[in-house]
């Protein structure tokens, strides 16, 4: 299913906004968001380049933006960008997000972290965040940070009560293997493929034996795809287990039904390498562990990737209080929207250059509505 364009103005409307009521609050918080979300729409990654921006869109903005003391500073946009409760601002972006895309059966949810590395100061570490990613849809669906002196394990469970998971299937890297994540997937109505290893050393060793063994002795079906590209040759093999009434760890493993093993070689010239990875599935079937797998790499190259290379995500130095958080969610707004909404042959780079240069083509962005070459 392809997600529904939506104005997301509605879902921001009530944010709430950080700062006291005085003489000198001179621009209304909603301006300040819009005019944020249209800078990175097009291609803006600074503070002072979102200035600038508006300065020259300024009579574009007036047209659905009040701006009753003209345009702020960009001292003003990191303020309130950095002041903004990151916790409500995930909510309106969750609303958002999943209203456009409001079931998610059958669709492969993709959970995974990655630092925003610019963000860190001295002594201070890079913001880290936890994001939910509709593989099949392209589609971002949450945002969750990692509190400081913790880590994913207690970020992933809060990540996962944002979404309505029935029927869907999420996969998660070895961070994600726990006993309690598993669990919570299952009370979700979803299925999981989670990625095994030497965090659960015993669990581990004891599922790569069996695998390894039961492939060598060919008494397990192998699934094999082989790729090429530019010059490189990875070939996959895919196993999966259901006989696992042997492993002592299966009742403490929520809806377990099988282990799983992936063998990738890759061949570049005349070098050679291989490596096996281990996973728990809830379901026997291997054709559907095989694909999760493969899909699971789709918040690597479609969404880490993208905000890295195209919106300059790790470069960004914003750091003032909440700001690199809660710029990360204007991010994937922009990536969302611009991803399902442009002539279907352009690129992230391109689209974010037609915003820039195309007022109409950036007010269909954000006001959710197709642009001719979409429709």
């Amino acid at each position: 299913m392809l997600p529904q364009l939506l104005d997301p103005r509605p879902y921001l409307a009530d944010l709430p906004d950080p700062r006291r009521e005085t003489q000198n609050k001179l621009h209304q918080l909603h301006d300040i968001l819009m005019i944020v979300l249209c800078a990175v729409l097009s291609g803006v990654e600074d503070w002072v380049g979102m200035e600038a921006f508006a300065e020259e869109k300024e009579a574009w903005l007036r047209g659905f933006l009040d701006l009753p003391n003209g345009i702020p500073s960009h001292d003003t946009l990191s303020d309130v960008m950095g002041r903004i409760d990151p916790g409500a601002f995930q909510t309106a972006f969750t609303a958002w997000a999943t209203a456009a895309l409001p079931g998610l059966a059958d669709e492969q949810v993709c959970v995974d972290g990655k630092a925003v590395r610019g963000s860190r100061d001295g002594a201070n570490p890079a913001v880290h965040l936890v994001s939910a990613f509709a593989g099949q849809a392209r589609w971002v669906l949450a945002q969750q940070a990692v509190a400081e002196k913790s880590n994913e394990i207690t970020a992933i469970p809060d990540l996962l009560a944002l979404l309505d998971l029935h029927g869907a299937v999420v996969s998660a890297d070895a961070m994600g293997c726990q006993r309690a994540i598993a669990q919570t997937i299952i009370d979700a109505g979803a299925d999981y493929v989670l990625a095994l290893k030497d965090n659960h050393p015993t669990l581990c060793e004891a599922v790569q034996l069996w695998l390894d063994t039961e492939v060598a002795r060919e008494r397990l079906p192998v699934q094999e795809t082989v790729e090429k590209d530019h010059g490189r040759i990875e070939i996959r093999r895919y196993a999966l287990s259901s006989s696992i009434d042997w492993l002592d760890a299966k009742p403490d493993w929520a809806g377990l039904q099988a282990v799983g093993r992936v063998e990738s070689t890759r061949i570049i010239g005349e070098k050679t390498s291989t490596e096996c990875r281990y996973f728990l599935c809830s379901f026997p079937e291997r054709d559907r562990f095989a694909a999760v797998v493969r899909g699971h790499w789709g918040i690597e190259n479609q969404q880490h990737w993208v905000l890295d290379v195209q919106f300059g995500e790790d470069a960004c130095r914003a750091r003032q209080d909440h700001s690199a958080e809660n710029l990360a969610l204007i991010r994937r707004m922009a990536l969302n929207v611009l991803r399902h909404n442009g002539p279907p042959r352009d690129s992230i780079r391109r689209r974010k250059l037609r915003a820039a240069l195309n007022d109409d083509y950036r007010l269909r962005l954000l006001l959710g509505q197709p642009s001719p070459a979409t429709a």
